[in-house]
């Protein structure tokens, strides 16, 4: 039986540790696997300095049968682009009721492209979150911004800067990749370490 996909969509200087432990708790459960997906073929270059090749263009990848989850990691390009075709893209996954994750900058992302005005969200600190957004004319959610280190709702994750652990965990959750107590284990152990 073929694999569901969860793709990583990957832009330039994205921000790898906010998506290790997600792509580690996946890999190693072996229950979807990890594709990257961008704009175009060329590899991206993280934040840290890790080139990362593509696996699929979003023109090319057509058929979203096999899709379980949308990551958007990240990153220092999400406030200096529009990403039209990214937005077409994750359009085009809610509206089959397939989950998007988002953290950090994705969040304003996903704001100023109108997908958080009726589901309750987070992202960066609210002063900051806000004030990348005054003016953009597509963001109507002010009302939905819960302070949070993550909110799920309404098929979407967003999670801010500082919680990288608790992404990976409520995609983890949602993609039901481990039992319910192993899942709260593993948390428990990577959040308070193993010294305690």
């Amino acid at each position: 039986m073929q694999k569901k996909e969860v793709l990583l969509l990957l832009t330039d200087h994205w921000a790898d540790w906010e998506a290790a432990n997600v792509i580690a708790g996946i890999t190693m459960a072996q229950t979807h696997d990890v594709k990257t997906i961008s704009i175009d073929k060329n590899p991206k270059v993280s934040i840290g300095g890790l080139r990362t090749e593509i696996d699929y263009t979003i023109e090319e990848y057509k058929n979203l049968d096999n899709l379980a989850m949308i990551i958007l990691v990240g990153g220092f390009s999400w406030g200096e682009n529009i990403y039209q075709e990214i937005a077409d893209f994750v359009k085009k996954a809610n509206n089959l009721n397939i989950p998007v994750a988002a953290i950090c900058g994705a969040t304003q992302f996903l704001a100023k492209h109108g997908f958080l005005d009726n589901a309750k969200h987070t992202g960066d600190e609210y002063e900051y979150f806000m004030e990348q957004l005054k003016d953009e004319k597509g963001y109507k959610g002010h009302a939905n911004f819960v302070v949070s280190q993550l909110v799920n709702d309404k098929g979407f994750i967003t999670a801010n800067e500082t919680s990288a652990l608790e992404f990976a965990c409520e995609i983890l959750k949602v993609l039901e990749v481990y039992p319910e107590e192993e899942l709260a284990e593993w948390y428990k152990k990577y959040k308070n370490g193993l010294a305690n």
